[in-house]
């Protein structure tokens, strides 16, 4: 008996203490390094076009990952940035798209009473084949469809490093 307890011991150790479960999950995420070249692209997007704009980079989960602020960005734009990354992968949408779905009126309205959501433009999710690993929010460009178009040239920065 002893020497079967010692055999699986020995057995478990050389495999780093892996034991196949199905209790776990494994999921893939942005790697910080890529997170932050986003970032800096988006916002270097936004300052070649004359805007001061705040960059937030959050993990798949709505966890903030990276925040980028252009020198005179406005201080609303850290959070602002923030809660738009957060809402794409909360929803799984752009925020520009659940801003237009979520107006007054409509049913889902009331997603706007969230307190973290923000359906403004200018939120958009990453995903490596068709996963979702992060999201990116840009805030300070005049308007979400500029603010979108950061975030659009912040992915495009590290899309050939997603795709596989």
């Amino acid at each position: 008996m002893r020497l079967a307890l010692l055999s699986a011991a020995f057995a478990i150790s050389l495999s780093g203490g892996a034991v196949a479960s199905d209790a776990l999950v494994t999921y893939k995420g942005l790697k910080p390094e890529y997170a932050v070249k986003m970032a800096q692209a988006a916002l270097n997007h936004c300052h070649n076009n004359g805007f001061q704009v705040g960059v937030a980079v959050v993990d798949r989960f709505g966890v903030l990952q990276v925040f980028l602020r252009d020198q005179f960005a406005g201080a609303h734009t850290v959070e602002t940035a923030t809660r738009k990354a957060w809402t794409a992968v909360s929803f799984r949408t752009r925020t520009s798209e659940l801003d237009l779905a979520t107006r007054r009126e409509t049913a889902p309205s009331a997603i706007r009473n969230i307190s973290q959501a923000l359906p403004l433009g200018g939120g958009m999710m990453v995903s490596a084949a068709g996963t979702l690993v992060a999201g990116i929010g840009v805030s300070g460009a005049p308007g979400g469809a500029a603010d979108e178009e950061c975030a659009k040239a912040g992915i495009a920065a590290i899309q050939s490093d997603l795709d596989f």
